[in-house]
């Protein structure tokens, strides 16, 4: 559900990936979504302080495919959701 969810907000709203990206642009962030083997994820976390946090059940790879990506994303930025319910399942 969240791929389907995932899609939709990289669609219509604005998504941010990469590592570099996303703390550079943390202030930004709604929320985010962070791959289980992301190797920097205890960083990512401290960084993120009182912003939800989604840990994506698969790993880097499977977290691309399901943003429609053709190379694996450890972290990405939700800055607007565009029209998907991301937010909702992501709060959950």
């Amino acid at each position: 559900m969240i791929s389907k969810e995932l899609m939709r907000a990289i669609s219509t709203g604005k998504i941010l990936f990469g590592h570099k990206m996303v703390v550079k642009k943390i202030n930004d962030a709604k929320a985010l979504i962070i791959a289980r083997d992301c190797p920097r994820k205890k960083e990512i976390m401290e960084f993120a302080k009182d912003k939800p946090v989604y840990i994506y059940k698969g790993n880097n790879i499977e977290l691309g495919n399901a943003c429609g990506k053709p190379f694996g994303v450890s972290v990405l930025a939700i800055i607007d959701e565009g029209k998907s319910n991301i937010m909702n399942i992501i709060k959950e």
